[in-house]
């Protein structure tokens, strides 16, 4: 299976659920942004990789706008080299509009997470000739104000029918890209890494999710990461 493949299908499953109050929106990247985020897997998911980092699911001024997991739209188009034209959610919510690369709010986990990497490794080939950025859900959740609301927040049916095709996904990415550590961003992500991944011969950890809600995060993010790292065992 191929990673158009596991777009298609991930992408088609999820057209087919629904989501109640307090959800009121819901933003599918995968459809109105798809070309950013073929461009990002033509460019980036060539294989294998040795690590592969698994945030929750896109943030309003990040992959909802630009189709890139983590897509701070500055960091996107000026060191990941990705700007295509985005399209619009079926229904877009006043307070969270998609404007695309023409958005002017960052989102601090993706600049956190980007410029660490850019930091790190210089130029985008170097991070990518070692490392994956993949989300475990593509999907976007708004409740009426305008609040995110996590998947791991959403009501207990909705998360037996959507987690079972996310983890599908997931599992069908990492045998592709062969992955020896595969490193949650935050305690959910990991906890679903172990249970899409269970069985596999690799490594599966955590990493503190570059959030600015999370205090730790706000203390040296880039510093805390790498030493994560190095303690799962990924040496910089």
């Amino acid at each position: 299976m191929h990673f158009s493949e596991i777009t298609d299908q991930l992408a088609e499953t999820l057209d087919n659920l629904s989501f109640d109050s307090p959800v009121t929106h819901v933003y599918n990247p995968l459809r109105y942004a798809r070309r950013a985020y073929d461009d990002y897997i033509e460019r980036y998911a060539h294989c294998p990789k040795e690590v592969v980092l698994v945030g929750m699911n896109p943030g309003p001024w990040g992959m909802a706008q630009t189709g890139v997991p983590f897509g701070e739209v500055t960091a996107v188009r000026q060191w990941l080299g990705i700007e295509t034209p985005i399209g619009k959610p079926d229904v877009e919510h006043p307070k969270k509009p998609v404007t695309g690369f023409a958005c002017t709010k960052s989102e601090v986990s993706g600049r956190r997470l980007w410029g660490w990497a850019r930091g790190q490794f210089g130029r985008p080939e170097k991070f990518f000739d070692r490392f994956f950025v993949a989300n475990y859900c593509p999907l976007l959740f708004l409740e009426s104000g305008g609040r995110n609301r996590t998947p791991d927040r959403l009501r207990a049916d909705e998360k037996k029918a959507l987690f079972p095709a996310c983890d599908r996904a997931l599992l069908h990415s990492v045998k592709l890209l062969q992955p020896r550590f595969v490193l949650g961003i935050g305690n959910f992500a990991r906890d679903r890494v172990a249970a899409a991944l269970a069985g596999l011969d690799l490594v599966i950890g955590r990493i503190t999710h570059p959030s600015p809600a999370n205090p730790k995060a706000n203390r040296g993010w880039e510093k805390l990461v790498t030493g994560e790292l190095a303690a799962a065992g990924v040496q910089l």
